[in-house]
């Protein structure tokens, strides 16, 4: 089965009005190749100016959401909202998340499955810090915060598994193709294993970590690479490069 090519965005808390007329108009500008689909995820004060102006292909995404409808919650965004504003997906479990704001697996699995339910399609973040690499815990770490995820939900068609090594993040490091492809091969068998074959072939598994305009290439050969969660270049001219790199 194709998977089609997925690249998403991820802004983080950053960008200014002027900056987000500048980025809407070079995606604006951007051709999208046939088989890619692009994602970006601009900070929640500024989503629903980019879905306004943004053309109508490319998708636009929350960079979190909670797990009710609505209530006393404050500072909190529901998918319910998101959708009421034409937003069709979300990133749940960025490290970031995890990190700062002490997600845990099971939230996580909660997050996803209180957006899949209010029809907003997500892209689920995992990855191991530098620490638990080096003690040779990656395989065990990326699947148990992928478990919290299976144990919430039963339909995979709107989900895409992002795999961002935390030590990758930010860094300028990036993990070499063979060892991201050695992630996400272990991640597509753990699918298999654990929840159908079916899905496991077609979830698409996308790489995030310092991925830019001069490694995306490379990364996007390997066989389980099925696109990327890109930050700091998707806010740089190079993001058009990257959106390419199936090509």
């Amino acid at each position: 089965m194709g998977r089609n090519f997925f690249v998403g965005g991820n802004w983080k808390m950053n960008g200014s009005l002027a900056q987000v007329k500048s980025l809407v108009a070079q995606l604006n500008n951007t051709v999208i190749p046939s088989g890619t689909e692009v994602v970006i995820s601009p900070p929640a004060i500024y989503i629903d100016r980019v879905r306004q102006e943004l053309k109508p292909e490319i998708g636009v995404a929350a960079q979190n959401s909670y797990t009710k409808a609505s209530g006393a919650f404050t500072g909190e965004i529901s998918p319910e909202q998101l959708k009421d504003l034409g937003i069709d997906w979300v990133i749940l479990g960025h490290s970031e998340r995890r990190e700062y704001f002490n997600e845990s697996d099971e939230f996580v699995g909660e997050k996803t499955a209180h957006a899949l339910a209010a029809g907003v399609s997500v892209i689920a973040c995992i990855g191991e810090k530098l620490e638990e690499r080096e003690t040779d815990k990656t395989t065990e770490v990326v699947t148990r915060q992928l478990k919290g995820i299976a144990d919430k939900i039963n339909d995979w068609t709107n989900v895409v598994v992002a795999y961002e090594p935390v030590w990758a993040i930010g860094t300028g490091k990036v993990a070499t193709p063979d060892q991201a492809q050695e992630v996400h091969a272990t991640l597509r068998k753990w699918l298999a294993d654990n929840v159908s074959e079916s899905v496991a072939e077609s979830t698409r598994i996308i790489y995030g970590g310092s991925v830019n305009g001069s490694n995306a290439a490379e990364l996007a050969k390997k066989e389980d690479i099925d696109g990327f969660l890109v930050g700091g270049a998707c806010l740089k001219p190079e993001f058009s490069n990257i959106i390419a790199a199936r090509l």
